[in-house]
C-alpha cells in the first residue's frame, strides 16, 4: 500500500507538471501568433590550432625544465612573427562536421558552412569533414552529397575523416572526398537501398474494418500499410528500388573510379582495416591524428553554423530537459523503494 501511494503522488506530480508546461507553452504560442516567424543563425568560427596549442603548452610546462622552455617559448614567437610577415606560404583548413540522423537534418547547417567557405577557400587550401552517418532518406542524402559536391567542383580538396561509421547515404556522402581516411575499426559500406512498412489489410478484414484507397494514377500506391497490396505492386515497388540502388552506384563509381563498384555495391558493410583492401578508404588514420598533424603546418578553421531557435522551441527544449530529469528521478526512487523493500 506504501508503494501504492508513492507512486499515486509521483504521478499526480508528473501530471501537474506537464499541465503547467503545456499552458505556458499554449500562452507563448498565442503570444506570438500573428506575427511571422524570423528564420535565421549564425556561422561560429573556432581556430583549432589555439586548441592543440593549449594542450601542447600545458603539458610542456609540466615536463620541460624552465630555462628550456623559456628558450623554447622564445623560438616559437619569432617564428610565429616570421610567418606573420609571409601569410601566403601558409595554407588554410576549414573543419566541418556532419552527424547525419535518418533524415540527414544536419544538411540544413552543412549548406550554409560551405557556402560561407567556399567565398575564401581556394585550391591552395583544403576542407576536411568530420562524418559520422548509418544513412537514411534517399533525398536528404542526396542534397547533403550535392552539398560536397560544390566543394569539389569549386577545386577546394575535400578529404573526409570517418571514425565510427559512413554508410549507404553517409557513403555516398563520403566518396565526393578526394581523400577519406577511416579508424581501423569504422564501419563503411552498405551500398545498397532498402524499404520496409508493416501491412495491416488482414488484422483490418478479420474485423470487418474497410479502408479505401483511390489513386489518379496507375502507381500513385504501390504498397500501403493499410489496403490490399497486390503483385502488381509489389513488383513496381521492387522497380523503384532496383532502379534508386542503380543510380547510387553509378553515383559512387562516378566519384570513386578505383572501385570495382560491382563487388561493393552489396549492400555489405566492412570495418576500415578490410574497407582499406576493397578501396572503399585510402588510410587509416583517425581525423584527430589527421588534424594535430595539419595544425603543424596550416591554419585550422572549424565552422559550425548554429540555427536561431525561437522563445518557444528553447522553451520547450528547457521545459523537455526538466520533465525529463523529473520523471527518470521519480521513476529511480520508486525503483529504489521496491528493491530494497
Amino acid at each position: 500500500m506504501e508503494f501504492l501511494a508513492d507512486y499515486a503522488s509521483f504521478l499526480a506530480k508528473t501530471v501537474t507538471l506537464v499541465a503547467a508546461v503545456l499552458v505556458v507553452l499554449v500562452v507563448l504560442a498565442s503570444l506570438r501568433r500573428g506575427r511571422s516567424k524570423q528564420t535565421g543563425g549564425h556561422l561560429e568560427v573556432h581556430k583549432l590550432n589555439d586548441f592543440y596549442k593549449s594542450m601542447r603548452e600545458r603539458l610542456e610546462q609540466s615536463m620541460i625544465e624552465k630555462d628550456q622552455l623559456k628558450l623554447q617559448r622564445k623560438q616559437e614567437t619569432k617564428a610565429a612573427k616570421l610567418a606573420k610577415k609571409n601569410p601566403e606560404n601558409r595554407s588554410r583548413v576549414f573543419v566541418l562536421d556532419f552527424d547525419g540522423d535518418i533524415k540527414a537534418s544536419a544538411v540544413d547547417s552543412l549548406r550554409h558552412e560551405i557556402t560561407a567557405l567556399l567565398t575564401m577557400a581556394t585550391p591552395k587550401d583544403e576542407v576536411v569533414l568530420r562524418l559520422e552517418s548509418g544513412g537514411g532518406m534517399v533525398h536528404g542524402y542526396g542534397l547533403a552529397a550535392s552539398q560536397l559536391v560544390r566543394i569539389r567542383d569549386a577545386g577546394v580538396p575535400l578529404t573526409v575523416c570517418v571514425d565510427k561509421v559512413a554508410a549507404s547515404g553517409g557513403y555516398m556522402m563520403a566518396c565526393i572526398g578526394q581523400k577519406i581516411l577511416s579508424a581501423p575499426f569504422a564501419i563503411l559500406g552498405s551500398i545498397g537501398v532498402v524499404a520496409q512498412l508493416p501491412n495491416l489489410h488482414r488484422l483490418l478484414k478479420k474485423h470487418d474494418v474497410d479502408v479505401e484507397v483511390l489513386t489518379a494514377g496507375e502507381y500513385k500506391r504501390t504498397l500501403t500499410i493499410f489496403g490490399e497490396n497486390t503483385e502488381k505492386g509489389r513488383e513496381k515497388f521492387q522497380d523503384d528500388l532496383e532502379t534508386t540502388h542503380e543510380l547510387f552506384k553509378n553515383f559512387v563509381a562516378r566519384y570513386r573510379q578505383q572501385l570495382s563498384i560491382d563487388e561493393v555495391a552489396t549492400g555489405e558493410v566492412w570495418l576500415g582495416i578490410a574497407a582499406l583492401g576493397k578501396q572503399l578508404v585510402d588510410e587509416l588514420q583517425t581525423s584527430d591524428e589527421y588534424l594535430a598533424s595539419r595544425a603543424r603546418e596550416a591554419d585550422l578553421f572549424q565552422l559550425h553554423y548554429a540555427e536561431k531557435k525561437s522563445l518557444p522551441e528553447r522553451f520547450g527544449m528547457a521545459a523537455s530537459t526538466v520533465l525529463e530529469h523529473g520523471v527518470l528521478k521519480g521513476w529511480t526512487r520508486l525503483n529504489e523503494q521496491r528493491f530494497w523493500q
